[in-house]
């Protein structure tokens, strides 16, 4: 019997399966995703979609190898350059040209990687973790003397953290101009932000402290914090951010009206922390680099220590909508004053002359992701990650 049509039918169902389990994920995550919502935007009942994954856990994984797949397709394009920055330059072009096909319709989209450790699937920890090895592969030039682990290790996280930020700017300008801003986005990439000759100087921020507060509040802001960044804002559960205190849902409920209460108060603490910063910069700095440069190093500082974690700034795509729009917008302005910083430092000399815009979100995405750093570096010490991590932002990738 010829079986080749049957075959097609049953891939070409699965794979539009997996694209709106996709849809559903990139909005809501692994926790929220429901195999109910992903078999009605297709007309199936859920039994329908169970006849090709038997699970919700089998066509997440599905989901997220199919994403290692597509990613790694984009950085095999990257391997052919010669050094480091035509390595870079040339995944960063395949991305965007990739983003630009999403955007007009023309390629189905890939699963943010946000939430990936919520699934806790073997399969796609081992396949994630070889795509993580691939990107740091574009850190290396064909027989070049390499850097330590941490060093690559470090430098490869925030590559994988910006372009994965960048779904969230992106949509903001027009898909014909996503070349563009490649290129943009690139030479701030390779080259980093500080002007040649540009001294490195950061200067402690020796207050930042004074933003948390010793009481059962703080407690559940940590705690519910850690949970978000590590399983997504369903996987923070009120029953997991209680059991991580050993105290009852009663009492998470004696000091917090409701979850999404504590959620919009983790982001608001974030931001709290991150303007206090800026102030504290802005008064003890003398250019617009050195004053970044003391932001990022003491944020990055902040959360490597582990007295307090910062909310990634991934988890706000995952956040309840009733919030987020106005998250995103306190975020957005606090990107406008990070870009106004920018301007200053072009101003003065210290800053290459870049897009201030695209660098501003790069500068957020790049602190915040730090709340990360240590699930790919070994025995990282604060002092380290300010030199592994933050100094090469500024400095570039593709420098000494």
């Amino acid at each position: 019997m010829n079986t080749r049509t049957p075959t097609r039918r049953f891939e070409a169902r699965r794979a539009a399966i997996v694209a709106s389990a996709i849809e559903v994920m990139n909005r809501k995550g692994v926790r929220g995703m429901t195999l109910g919502e992903v078999a009605a935007r297709l007309d199936l009942v859920p039994t329908g979609v169970i006849y090709y994954f038997r699970n919700k856990e089998a066509l997440a994984q599905a989901c997220y190898l199919n994403g290692v797949e597509r990613f790694n397709a984009l950085i095999a394009q990257g391997e052919a350059g010669t050094d480091v920055a035509e390595r870079l330059t040339l995944f960063l072009d395949a991305y965007f040209a990739f983003r630009r096909q999403v955007a007009e319709h023309r390629a189905e989209d890939v699963v943010l990687f946000n939430d990936v450790r919520a699934l806790n699937d073997a399969t796609v920890n081992a396949a994630y973790v070889e795509l993580f090895r691939a990107i740091r592969s574009l850190l290396v030039a064909p027989g070049a003397e390499t850097r330590s682990r941490n060093a690559l290790n470090a430098r490869a996280h925030m590559l994988l953290a910006e372009v994965l930020w960048s779904i969230v700017w992106l949509p903001r300008r027009d898909p014909e101009d996503y070349g563009w801003v490649a290129r943009r986005f690139g030479s701030m990439v390779c080259d980093g932000l500080a002007a040649p000759g540009a001294r490195w100087d950061p200067v402690p921020l020796t207050d930042l402290m004074a933003a948390r507060r010793e009481d059962s509040a703080e407690l559940f802001l940590c705690a519910a914090t850690e949970l978000i960044n590590e399983q997504g804002y369903v996987g923070a559960s009120v029953e997991k951010i209680s059991a991580r205190l050993n105290v009852t849902k009663g009492a998470f409920y004696h000091h917090n009206a409701a979850k999404d209460d504590l959620v919009q108060a983790c982001f608001e603490r974030t931001l709290e922390v991150m303007r206090l910063a800026v102030r504290q910069a802005e008064a003890v700095t003398t250019s617009g680099y050195q004053a970044l440069a003391s932001i990022a190093a003491s944020l990055v500082e902040y959360q490597v220590s582990g007295n307090a974690p910062l909310l990634r700034t991934s988890a706000l795509t995952l956040a309840p909508e009733a919030i987020q729009g106005r998250l995103i917008a306190q975020f957005d302005r606090l990107s406008e004053r990070f870009a106004s910083m920018i301007c200053d430092g072009v101003a003065d000399g210290s800053l290459r002359p870049v897009d201030v815009n695209i660098a501003a979100q790069m500068f957020t995405g790049m602190i915040n992701a730090a709340a990360e750093l240590r699930a790919w570096t070994r025995d990282l010490t604060p002092a380290e990650a300010v030199e592994l991590y933050v100094r090469p932002f500024f400095e570039g990738l593709a420098g000494a």
